[in-house]
């Protein structure tokens, strides 16, 4: 069952100062299924940013549509996106974006507050998430007292603790050491083998090989995709590694 359509979506920025108009990303469609872990991947200047912004509701198509479970993103009301985006997506971003502040646990409980949780049920909800992701013993402690790797393990907790239907990482692993990077993929493995649907922008050959399937963008458009099927994390890498090099090469896949 699909729970995100992307249907023939166009972004066309018209220049301040009127006339020169930039197309950003021109009818890219695609499907994401319930349970599936994709990466999107292309240069810099590709729409990658562009489409996720779109997906996450913080821009709206020129044209075509986005649909999560049915709704279309660009009908919701302005005053109830935040509230859609809160209850329904899940984010993870490269820096982060924790309050210093706040506790790592009052980071992670942000979103329920905000929808108006009680007490006891933030703590149940939390508590199997923490302990998942190794973080039980650092809940006390604020943003500056703790490592990358700990930030993005509690930013993962923040996007699970609503269980969303959909996570949106942005080079999640962007800001990581090798270490901190490998631990997170696994934990996003172990995620998504739950049950989450993950969807991965990333720079990142490594990152990308832990999906399961993987869509190339290049110069607005939908260039190509790899399905992992019986493939090992290897084996797509360097599949990975072939179709990045034709991107950049100017290259035609077969």
């Amino acid at each position: 069952m699909s729970i995100l359509e992307v249907d023939a979506v166009q972004k066309i920025y018209t220049t301040r100062f009127g006339g020169n108009q930039v197309q950003a990303l021109s009818h890219v469609s695609f499907q994401v299924e319930e349970g599936e872990y994709v990466a999107i991947m292309g240069e810099s200047g590709s729409g990658k940013t562009t489409l996720l912004n779109i997906l996450a509701a913080l821009d709206k198509p020129t044209s075509g549509s986005v649909r999560l479970d049915g709704m279309d993103l660009s009908k919701i009301k302005e005053s109830a996106i935040a509230a859609f985006r809160r209850d329904h997506l899940g984010f993870v971003f490269q820096d982060f974006n924790l309050l210093d502040t706040f506790s790592l646990e009052d980071n992670i409980y942000l979103p329920l507050v905000l929808s108006g949780k009680k007490p006891n049920e933030m703590k149940q909800r939390l508590m199997p998430i923490a302990e998942q992701l190794g973080i039980v013993k650092l809940l006390k402690k604020y943003p500056y007292e703790v490592s990358g790797g700990q930030k993005q393990r509690a930013a993962v907790a923040r996007a699970l603790i609503t269980n969303p239907r959909l996570i949106l990482a942005d080079e999640p692993t962007g800001a990581l050491d090798s270490k901190s990077t490998d631990e997170l993929l696994r934990l996003f493995g172990e995620i998504n083998r739950s049950g989450q649907t993950i969807l991965m922008v990333t720079h990142s050959v490594k990152a990308a090989s832990h999906a399961s399937r993987v869509l190339f963008i290049k110069d607005g458009e939908v260039y190509h995709q790899i399905y992992r099927g019986g493939s090992t994390e290897n084996e797509l890498y360097q599949k990975i590694s072939d179709t990045l090099t034709m991107l950049t090469t100017g290259g035609e896949h077969k």
